[in-house]
């Protein structure tokens, strides 16, 4: 059961980690690049070519990120709006199209998040309206899709608008605050910053993904090591039973332990055979754990048994991931464990004398 426990915890934070982090690449940039002065970036469409042209960079755009109070026909909420270039930034759209989004009308088109679009009691093809920070006049939107991406962050409040729209609520004369890199390997985004840092030198400050996440990563690595680090004690008690067992067993069986060594049976020979005792018992247990956790694995992701409220944890669902390298090192573990656990009282059986042990008997 401990090694059982161990795998599901691995499990369990494996998904929920990698559920975190995949949700988070596919809806932010991979690399952002900002002015270290803060103004808006002016000539962005000749950045974005040049950064294009960097070794393991996939793609580069302009995008923007406004804060705006949004308003429909059931109520209102704070919303992002979020300037994209080209439709390669709305990847879970739910309904509707993105489309509409890049080609001009009087009534510009929104791409809205599903819990927003709830929230306001908007649909696709509904207008709503919206007041950009910073201005005074109120802007009308048309949702021409909504977005499910299974962030709570993101589905409560962003909302995609072309780029061209998003700089004239703005007032930025179509410069943009952020460009957006997407690169082709994300855990090697250090290695593409570096290379992108070189050719822009100080002008621009580089944030990657990883540096935007790190407090929720860190949280993630101490709340992994301090579970694990818990249910480890369960195999610990468990082979403190398996001590107290052969402990028993010597007890009980001296008088077989004496004959045995009345026959011949060497020091090292009685050891042994506690110590393949302890470790048939370990091995059986570590076996057994391994298909108990592969199978509540299965039935934690058939029945999407671990469900999470969005608004506190983000994510609604939390997939259980187990990987062999872990499972196996659960297994080894508590395979020592057991193992170690009979050193002593096969110490004990090996020092008992065949005279005394026969005349108590």
């Amino acid at each position: 059961m401990g090694v059982a426990a161990l795998i599901v915890a691995f499990a369990l934070s494996n998904g929920f980690r990698d559920e975190m982090k995949d949700k988070i690449l596919q809806g932010t940039a991979h690399l952002s690049i900002v002015r270290g002065d803060g103004r808006p970036i002016e000539n962005h469409a000749e950045l974005a070519r040049r950064l294009r042209e960097v070794d393991g960079v996939v793609s580069a755009s302009a995008t923007t990120y406004d804060g705006a109070l949004a308003r429909g026909s059931k109520g209102s909420g704070y919303a992002v709006l979020r300037g994209v270039e080209n439709d390669q930034a709305v990847r879970w759209l739910n309904q509707g199209s993105f489309a509409p989004l890049f080609v001009p009308s009087e009534i510009p088109n929104a791409i809205v998040g599903i819990d927003l679009a709830t929230k306001l009691g908007v649909s696709v093809g509904d207008v709503f309206q919206v007041l950009p920070a910073n201005e005074q006049v109120t802007r009308r939107l048309r949702v021409a899709g909504t977005f499910r991406s299974g962030l709570f962050e993101y589905d409560s409040t962003w909302i995609y608008v072309a780029f061209d729209t998003a700089s004239v609520f703005a007032g930025d004369n179509h410069a943009a605050s952020v460009m957006s890199v997407q690169v082709s390997d994300a855990d090697n985004v250090k290695q593409v910053a570096a290379n992108v840092s070189k050719l822009l030198g100080n002008t621009y400050t580089l944030v990657d993904w990883q540096q935007a996440n790190q407090p929720l990563f860190s949280a993630l690595a101490l709340e992994r090591r301090m579970g694990l680090f818990i249910i480890g004690l369960i195999i610990a008690i468990a082979t403190l039973n398996i001590t107290t067992m052969l402990i028993l067993v010597v007890v009980e069986r001296r008088r077989d332990i004496a004959i045995l060594s009345a026959l011949g049976a060497t020091r090292a020979g009685v050891m042994l055979v506690f110590i393949i005792e302890g470790a048939v018992v370990g091995a059986i247990g570590a076996l057994a754990g391994v298909a108990v956790g592969l199978v509540l694995c299965l039935i934690g992701n058939h029945y999407k048994l671990v469900s999470l409220p969005a608004d506190v944890y983000s994510i609604s669902n939390v997939p259980l991931t187990p990987r062999p390298t872990e499972m196996f090192l659960a297994a080894l573990v508590a395979f020592v464990l057991s193992v170690l656990a009979t050193i002593y009282p096969a110490h004990a059986a090996s020092r008992m004398r065949p005279v005394e042990a026969l005349r108590d008997s």
